[in-house]
């Protein structure tokens, strides 16, 4: 965010004045944001595959050893016990999916707002823009259609911390589910 802001005053610098061309310079820092975003997208996503696949098979033992550990060191009900305890995990990955899907769909209905929001405000300027464009100076022209491309920019950034966050979610509910699965 701190880039994104030093962007739009390079923006309305470059804009501004004739003296001072420094629009190569937000340029660069744009597409530099961007690949960003990419790359920390890339190992996010590749970093929780891993750790999902590697946490539910220590889970399926972990369920697997409790049981077994009830069953065998509780004389004449460990068996009935060790049951209930396979019922017990059972009631509560069930429990779990149900918040963890209420929770993702909060989560999404959190994050819509600012992207509806980014989304009215980059059409607004490109819209200004446009209709501005007979009638004002071709310096105002662009550094409206600039600062369209900066809320764009914004709206990258969100919707890639949304997706993010969600994925997040999504694979912390799949590995306990896949956990559960070994047991």
């Amino acid at each position: 965010m701190p880039v994104v802001s030093i962007i739009v005053v390079l923006v309305i610098v470059s804009k501004i004045t004739d003296r001072v061309q420094v629009s190569k310079l937000s340029k660069f820092m744009q597409s530099s944001i961007v690949w960003f975003l990419g790359i920390i997208l890339t190992v996010f996503i590749g970093a929780l595959s891993l750790e999902g696949t590697l946490t539910s098979s220590v889970d399926g033992i972990t369920a697997k050893t409790t049981k077994a550990a009830v069953s065998t060191l509780i004389p004449v009900v460990g068996k009935v016990l060790g049951d209930g305890v396979d019922s017990i995990l059972g009631c509560g990955v069930i429990l779990k999916n149900a918040v963890g899907i209420v929770g993702v769909i909060i989560i999404i209905g959190i994050c819509l707002m600012p992207i509806i929001r980014l989304t009215t405000f980059s059409i607004m300027y490109s819209l200004a823009s446009s209709v501005i464009e007979p009638l004002a100076d071709e310096k105002i022209v662009k550094l409206l259609d600039e600062m369209s491309g900066v809320f764009k920019l914004l709206l990258a950034i969100v919707c890639s911390v949304s997706v993010l966050l969600i994925i997040g979610i999504t694979l912390v509910i799949k590995i306990s589910n896949s956990g559960m699965m070994y047991r």
